[in-house]
């Protein structure tokens, strides 16, 4: 039976692919799609472009043609690549991506970000988040509330140069999300949170962040307590076009 390992540390973005060492499982199988899927969204292998066969990657990668087909069939899942008999797996143009899905956002933050991608998922956000706040001020309970305070305290105490304080972070937009008790925007906010703390992360990988978001998410905080929904939307509004400013300043370095 055959052993399989393939170090995390290898993941570094931007990276040729090149034979590294042997896993096992679902980690394998993870790891092989973030080192495929890091290397399409970075523009590596083009759209359009075929992909070397299985066995040459399974080769080059040192695991089994199994693990490396499972690996496929996740960016498959999430639009890509295609593969087909005889023709092999092909590089799906960028319109077919799920670039709301988490990992995929993960993988387009692992190295450079494309800027028309973060502008992107900051329209994005500036479409839902302040409608959203609205909405939340005016259905919002206390178990609301608690949520966002609770991680607002968080946030505070471990800052969002940490993990614990980015997490925090993605807890206090869901938790906004969730208040809205729309089942549609509920089901936003994994995307919304992982643009949230994969933008977040970015902005601080050089050096410290420009200016301290805390005090901004606490105005949101506080006009959606007290319920007054066009507080809490202009709130938010200014939140993401900061995180947007950041953002820029910090791909321009």
């Amino acid at each position: 039976m055959e052993t399989e390992t393939l170090s995390t540390e290898t993941l570094a973005p931007a990276e040729p692919i090149t034979r590294q060492p042997r896993g096992k499982g679902r980690r394998l199988r993870g790891a092989i799609a973030h080192k495929l899927g890091v290397a399409i969204v970075s523009g590596e292998f083009a759209p359009g472009e075929t992909l070397s066969s299985e066995v040459v990657f399974a080769e080059t990668l040192d695991v089994s043609r199994s693990a490396y087909r499972e690996a496929i069939q996740v960016l498959i899942a999430k639009g890509l690549v295609e593969s087909r008999p005889k023709t092999g797996t092909r590089v799906l143009p960028r319109d077919r991506w799920n670039l709301l899905d988490p990992d995929v956002l993960g993988w387009a933050f692992a190295g450079e970000p494309d800027p028309q991608l973060v502008r992107s998922l900051f329209e994005l956000r500036a479409i839902i988040e302040p409608a959203a706040a609205a909405i939340a001020a005016t259905k919002r309970d206390r178990d609301d509330i608690k949520r966002m305070k609770d991680a607002l305290a968080a946030m505070r105490r471990y800052s969002l140069a940490t993990e614990l304080g980015r997490a925090a972070d993605r807890q206090f937009h869901d938790a906004i999300l969730r208040a809205t008790r729309n089942d549609a925007l509920t089901v936003l906010s994994a995307s919304i949170g992982a643009a949230v703390s994969w933008t977040t992360h970015f902005k601080q990988r050089m050096r410290t962040l420009p200016r301290n978001p805390i005090p901004d998410h606490a105005l949101v905080c506080d006009a959606i307590v007290a319920g007054d929904a066009e507080a809490a939307r202009a709130a938010m509004r200014r939140l993401v076009d900061q995180a947007l400013e950041d953002t820029q300043s910090a791909m321009a370095r």
